[in-house]
């Protein structure tokens, strides 16, 4: 690929992967944009994926059949209910029925083999440790671990040419995001990220991913 420096980025089509896609432009980067139709009820999702990446400029992007529908055992992926308008407290207590069994591990394992076939080093991902701290997938000892194995089980790694995760999203808080996303000129209103949209696919507005990004951007003023 050249000198220039590239970066496989998990894009959903909500609003902290395409933030993390922007961040990482802002630092030279070309992205290559990977995005997942896994069986997810909000596969609508896609559209707007695809709207972040033709905004975003990025070199390439790759949507990815899976079917984590045969496995289910998510809100997401199977006919259990999405929980609606749950206070922050709900929200915080353990695991909630929308975690997909090991997406996060799936989806990187997907990224990392993509990032050494095209020859770069970089990955980036949207997981956010205060919002989402009951995910298992979205913590920091995840990413670490990850990144341990991504430079045990590659040969660019083991030969030295180091593999990077990057979670700049990790430790901040909803209006943080939605403020960086202001800050890197990212249009809010293109990204989607509701878990349970309505036939005509529409925001729910009550899923625990409407109410955390409505209150980011009302704590943020906007």
């Amino acid at each position: 690929m050249g000198s220039t420096k590239h970066a496989v980025v998990l894009l959903s089509g909500g609003l902290d992967s395409a933030v993390v896609l922007a961040w990482l432009r802002e630092r030279g980067f070309r992205a290559i944009a990977l995005s997942f139709d896994y069986g997810q009820r909000h596969r609508v999702e896609l559209d707007a994926a695809r709207r972040v990446a033709n905004a975003l400029g990025v070199a390439e992007h790759i949507v990815q059949k899976i079917d984590l529908r045969a496995f289910g055992g998510s809100a997401l992926t199977s006919e259990i209910a999405v929980p609606k308008d749950r206070d922050a407290r709900a929200m915080e207590a353990g695991i909630p029925v929308t975690y997909v069994p090991a997406r996060n591990t799936i989806f990187l394992a997907f990224a990392l083999a993509l990032a050494e076939a095209r020859g770069c080093h970089d990955l980036g991902i949207g997981v956010n440790a205060l919002d989402y701290s009951g995910y298992p997938d979205c913590r920091p000892e995840f990413v670490e671990a990850f990144e341990r194995l991504a430079n045990l089980a590659t040969r660019e790694g083991v030969e030295g040419r180091r593999i990077t995760v990057h979670t700049p999203l990790l430790h901040m808080s909803k209006r943080d995001i939605v403020a960086e996303a202001r800050r890197l000129g990212v249009d809010i209103e293109m990204t989607f990220s509701c878990y349970d949209p309505t036939a005509a696919g529409l925001a729910c507005g009550h899923c625990d991913a409407c109410l955390l990004r409505a209150r980011g951007i009302s704590a943020a003023g906007f």
